[in-house]
């Protein structure tokens, strides 16, 4: 089935926290602005993207002590939460859909990274969808997390 991620926004790492201790009839990240991807996890295929949002060196990201960062787990990492950088929301938040289509072109291209070619139509998507809760939580003063639920 794969790994799957949910990219949303919280007031604080606590409140992230909600986002995998929930009601067993209720997905990760129930009542959290987010959505959801398989195969883009924070890091590692993420990271492109955020160097080409950002205009951030690969070394001056893994810098960042917020990225990536575990915020928490349960069930001994069966889901866990990891922070994004507000350096990555801030800058989400700024780009219109012209630029992340842009964006998308670029790292579609990093083809070592996907394992093969990746869809950039796709990746347009998600990152209009992660730039949208990025505004909203840059707005109100959140941060940005993902869940990931092997």
């Amino acid at each position: 089935m794969g790994v799957l991620f949910g990219y949303f926004a919280a007031a604080d790492d606590d409140d992230a926290l909600g986002a995998i201790v929930r009601d067993d009839d209720e997905p990760f990240g129930a009542g959290y602005d987010g959505t959801e991807v398989k195969g883009i996890d924070p890091i590692v295929t993420l990271g492109p993207a955020e160097e080409l949002v950002t205009g951030r060196s690969g070394a001056e990201l893994r810098a960042d002590r917020r990225r990536g960062a575990l915020v928490g787990m349960i069930e001994d990492g069966e889901v866990v939460v990891l922070a994004l950088s507000d350096a990555f929301r801030d800058a989400l938040a700024r780009r219109g859909d012209d630029a992340l289509r842009e964006v998308a072109e670029r790292w579609a291209a990093a083809e070592e990274v996907f394992h093969g070619p990746a869809d950039p139509d796709e990746l347009a998507q998600f990152l209009g969808e992660l730039a949208a809760i990025a505004a909203r939580s840059a707005a109100r003063g959140a941060h940005l997390y993902c869940w990931v639920c092997p």
